[in-house]
């Protein structure tokens, strides 16, 4: 799967709230960052997995929308609004860096 496509899969999967098929576009040894802090958040599919079970999926109202999306080479950079992890809506742009096919790499970074 291309990066445009696996990024595209995982936001569907998202937004479904469908963790095996999310996890499914993830390498093992993901690592995940929020900008500006320089050392990752999560590491390796277990704690990722994890995280959005107990703190994303369970959310009912949970929805991302693409704004809008840049891919070059191995990477996806997607501008989203987050419903339902707050009481307001959150932007972010998440960088997705693919290797062998699925997502290594993601930098979160968020709107004040």
């Amino acid at each position: 799967m291309d990066p445009t496509a696996l990024a595209q899969e995982q936001l569907e999967a998202y937004n479904a709230r469908d963790l095996a098929r999310f996890l499914a576009c993830y390498a093992e040894d993901i690592r995940v960052f929020r900008m500006p802090v320089t050392e990752p958040v999560l590491v390796g599919k277990a704690a990722f997995g994890e995280f959005y079970r107990t703190q994303r999926f369970n959310q009912a109202g949970l929805h991302a929308e693409l704004l809008g999306r840049i891919a070059f080479g191995n990477k996806v950079i997607d501008h989203e609004r987050i419903v339902g992890v707050g009481s307001t809506p959150l932007e972010a742009a998440a960088v997705y860096e693919v290797k062998d096919g699925l997502i290594s790499t993601v930098w979160f970074y968020y709107g004040n």
